[in-house]
């Protein structure tokens, strides 16, 4: 038995800044910081790196320090998202580089894509067919129960407060369990319109309100609820499995040496997964009964098609494993610091009244759980089930999903945080079409 890794002092933690000893750290900072605050940096991928570098090493390590935080709050990963959004709150990161991160991250060059696509491939490929076919079919009850969990607690809050049922429904649960903004917020806005005859904006600038509350409750969550986790370990698995399995069926594949030129076979594949979810989102089926599927529902699909028929050498599946591996250590850290940039907290402070915080928050329980019990009648570990189909319905869709699980230290659950935020949100719209057509 391995002796017990001893607790470090403060200073030897410090002293270890990706990789770095302080002085080491702290010398590549003050050039870059200087650099930066001089325009001579430039605005290239390069220079994008130069700052979310400096950004992320140090709160990231300050979250994995910080008492309370650490263990009940969500680590460094949450330190970084909370802490880039403080420093652009304060104008500490130049304008120029807020809206290179926000590009480089979520806009025309979209590092989140190859985040997420990375994180699809190597979390699929690596599950046994049986168990991913398992897995898969019993989701949508999970998703279901959340959505039924979230009216429901909802509804009973909202009473409280003197909002009726339908207005609850509409204004609250609908816009948080939606799918996050893009693929949730602005798709039921549009709806509204078109169905009410008023303004989308009248209907989207509370919603976005009511959505930014529940995923800053939706990441606290799965802080908390990662932390239930390890006091009750029966109700949850290893990070990587919604449902019990055999541990032989988890396809480690440890012997296999991979190459250099193996990965060039999987940032193929991830090539082609990405092209096949938008063939299908733009061209061959981007609606379903009115819904707008986004392409990282398709490409979940296509990833469980090719894992299920075997078709992908052993070779390529380790690369891909290995691949995201690498993009949860280290890019999920920069994509951290791109989320930060894009929360507003003075929007978020200035919506935080009793009311929209309790509905909130009852809403947001609700999801967790109903999606709870509803997976642990389909055979999923509960908290699993309550993280990936409860939290992942009701937060801010992509991002939120990397916020949410980076929080509960389950980024290897992203394929069904997906499934939620995109199969998911498509349900929510459909039923508020039907909702919206008998109540507006």
């Amino acid at each position: 038995m391995s002796e017990q890794k001893e607790k470090k002092s403060l200073w030897e933690e410090f002293n270890d800044l990706g990789g770095m000893p302080l002085w080491l750290y702290a010398l590549c900072a003050v050039i870059i910081i200087a650099v930066t605050f001089t325009g001579a940096l430039g605005s290239d991928i390069t220079a994008f790196i130069a700052v979310c570098a400096v950004i992320a090493i140090i709160f990231n390590k300050i979250g994995k320090v910080l008492p309370i935080w650490n263990t009940y709050i969500g680590g460094g990963l949450l330190m970084v998202f909370f802490g880039t959004a403080v420093l652009k709150q304060l104008g500490l990161i130049p304008e120029k580089y807020v809206e290179l991160i926000g590009n480089m991250v979520q806009g025309d060059v979209n590092i989140l894509n190859v985040f997420i696509i990375s994180l699809i491939m190597g979390s699929i490929l690596s599950l046994d067919r049986n168990v991913l076919l398992r897995s898969f079919g019993g989701y949508i009850p999970a998703i279901l129960g959340g959505l039924l969990g979230a009216c429901v607690l909802g509804i009973a809050t909202g009473l409280i407060f003197g909002i009726s049922p339908v207005d609850m429904v509409i204004k609250y649960v609908l816009p948080i369990m939606g799918g996050g903004n893009g693929a949730g917020a602005v798709p039921l806005s549009q709806i509204y319109e078109q169905i009410s005859g008023e303004p989308a904006a009248n209907y989207y600038s509370f919603a976005i309100i009511i959505l930014t509350i529940a995923n800053l409750f939706c990441i606290v969550a799965g802080a908390l609820l990662n932390r239930l986790g390890q006091m009750k370990p029966e109700w949850t698995g290893d990070g990587r499995n919604i449902m019990p399995v055999d541990s032989r069926l988890i396809k480690e594949d440890i012997k296999v040496k991979v190459t250099l030129n193996d990965y060039c076979g999987a940032l193929l594949l991830l090539g082609t997964v990405f092209a096949v979810g938008r063939l299908f989102s733009k061209v061959l089926l981007p609606t379903i009964f009115g819904a707008s599927i986004h392409n990282f529902a398709y490409s979940i699909i296509f990833v469980v098609i090719i894992a299920a028929l075997g078709i992908i050498p052993v070779n390529i599946r380790v690369a891909a494993k290995n691949m995201q591996g690498f993009m949860v250590s280290v890019v999920g850290l920069l994509t951290m610091v791109g989320m930060g940039v894009d929360f507003d907290l003075a929007e978020l402070v200035s919506a935080m009244s009793p009311a929209n915080l309790l509905i909130a928050l009852m809403v947001v329980a609700g999801a967790i759980v109903g999606s709870a019990l509803a997976g642990r009648l389909v055979g999923f570990y509960p908290i699993d089930s309550a993280v990936t189909a409860g939290l992942c319905m009701a937060n801010r869709g992509g991002s939120g999903d990397i916020a949410v699980l980076g929080a509960a230290n389950r980024l290897e659950l992203i394929s069904y945080a997906q499934l939620s935020s995109r199969v998911g949100g498509g349900i929510v719209l459909i039923i508020a079409s039907f909702f919206f057509s008998f109540f507006l």
